[in-house]
């Protein structure tokens, strides 16, 4: 039996009135509150952010070549009568998203105030992945005074709107800070937005929720309390907010690598025959919300860390229609491979290609870290796709596959310009899968390779990197 990928989506939320709440933001406006009115001032409107050619990309409506031919920078240069709905999902304006976020709401933490509680469910009530019904379930608001009153006995973090506060979530607990309100802000980001990509999903794979048996959450929010942080499972607060009722599932958290490790965990599942369905979904990082606004302030460029990504996609047994998983193809990098960027390349690209017999041309199209360039190079963080491209190209030139003069041949033509949000796990090479399917099942395209990298570092408990890719190709009928 072999495996495929069925369907994929995948959706961004724009959050202007978080971005205050990211790591950075809130570490560098408690320190000098009066940076607000700069932040404020630089974020976009919601129809800017839908604009953006990047987000266009990101759910379908264009291709990832398409930016090739577009004028930069691309904030500046925004695609006209352009969608907030895609061929993989949608993008989601904020007033909309508290409902969501709401309806994630599992220990009554967040109160809206009553007027905008009323439009944020007439809002949920007008999504059709949500419906009048379930609108129905949120609560009616609370007044003001009582959040005011919340706030200023120091129990709750102020939700925010268009500038005002709308609304309050509170502490889950008075001294766990892994409870504490701007942790449990990230865990119901990451909840709420997951569960959207999670409903595109099953509409686009048109199956209902009771069908899927497994769920693998990848996103890097780590959810627990002070004795079991990281514990989870946002895999099944998901499934649940989804209606998934005959679905388990668990969390893998392995930094930007994590939504390989899960989609190939996915794939094993379903190979031996445990499950039928598997999904694996990431929701959005609130903590990664404005992380380069400095720069971007810097350089008066509007703060394009404003939007939460999220992915999901299905892994099934073969249809004879869907892409194949080839899982004679898995890379990985070994606790001993080496982390410099050729050994961990050589690690993830040239093993497990040679395994199968391909050269590095035989892949149609690498996706790799699919960080948006224009988010990353006022910030001095360099245009990371671009680096990984050239870093494979000169494998393939050392390899004796192309001459160094077709090096840049090879990044245009195998590779992509960057359009993620820079969410660390959201631009590790899945963002392309949507557009893969679609080439496949058109014909245009056999191969494609997915490579993510993780920085394990990150944690301080070792200096290891870690890595993961696999082949997708087109299926072919007996």
């Amino acid at each position: 039996m072999s495996v495929v990928i069925r369907a994929f989506a995948s959706a961004l939320v724009h959050v202007p009135d978080f971005v205050r709440y990211g790591s950075k933001p809130i570490r560098d406006l408690a320190e000098n509150p009066a940076l607000l009115p700069d932040i404020q001032r630089a974020l976009r409107s919601f129809d800017e952010a839908v604009a953006y050619p990047p987000n266009q990309v990101f759910i379908g409506n264009l291709r990832p070549d398409d930016l090739h031919g577009l004028a930069q920078p691309w904030y500046a240069n925004l695609i006209d009568a352009a969608g907030r709905e895609g061929p993989f999902g949608e993008i989601m304006p904020e007033e909309e998203f508290y409902g969501w976020f709401k309806l994630a709401d599992a220990s009554g933490l967040v109160s809206l105030e009553l007027g905008f509680a009323d439009e944020v469910r007439g809002a949920a009530a007008n999504h059709p992945l949500i419906g009048p019904d379930e609108a129905g379930k949120l609560e009616t608001g609370v007044p003001a005074e009582r959040n005011d009153e919340a706030l200023a006995e120091g129990l709750a973090l102020p939700l925010h709107f268009r500038g005002k506060v709308i609304g309050t979530l509170k502490h889950a607990h008075d001294r766990d800070d892994a409870l504490k309100a701007e942790v449990l802000l990230e865990n119901l980001v990451a909840k709420a937005s997951g569960a959207l990509a999670l409903r595109h999903l099953l509409r686009r794979a048109e199956i209902g929720p009771e069908e899927v048996d497994f769920i693998l959450e990848c996103s890097e929010t780590a959810i627990g309390d002070r004795y079991n942080r990281g514990g989870g499972s946002l895999s099944k607060a998901i499934g649940e907010m989804c209606h998934c009722r005959n679905a388990t599932g668990h969390d893998v958290r392995a930094f930007c690598a994590s939504p390989l490790h899960a989609i190939i965990g996915a794939a094993a599942l379903v190979e031996a025959g445990i499950h039928r369905n598997v999904v694996v979904v990431g929701g959005g990082c609130q903590a990664k919300i404005g992380m380069k606004y400095s720069a971007h302030l810097k350089h008066a460029m509007p703060i394009l860390e404003d939007t939460l990504g999220a992915i999901a996609c299905l892994v099934t047994k073969d249809d004879g229609a869907s892409p194949r998983i080839r899982l004679d193809s898995i890379g990985k990098h070994d606790i001993g491979a080496g982390s410099s960027q050729q050994a961990i390349m050589t690690a993830l690209l040239a093993r497990p290609l040679a395994r199968i017999g391909l050269k590095m041309l035989d892949i149609d199209k690498y996706a790799t870290e699919l960080h948006n360039p224009e988010v990353t190079l006022p910030a001095g963080s360099g245009n990371t796709p671009y680096v990984n491209y050239r870093i494979m190209a000169s494998l393939a030139a050392l390899n004796g596959e192309i001459a160094r003069t077709e090096i840049e041949k090879f990044v245009r033509e195998r590779g992509m310009p960057g359009f993620a949000p820079t969410q660390g796990h959201v631009p590790a090479a899945v963002p392309f899968i949507g557009h893969a399917l679609a080439a496949m099942r058109a014909g245009a395209m056999k191969r494609a390779m997915f490579v993510a990298k993780g920085s394990l570092f990150l944690g301080r408990m070792s200096q290891l990197s870690d890595g993961m890719s696999f082949v997708l190709e087109a299926n072919r009928a007996p």
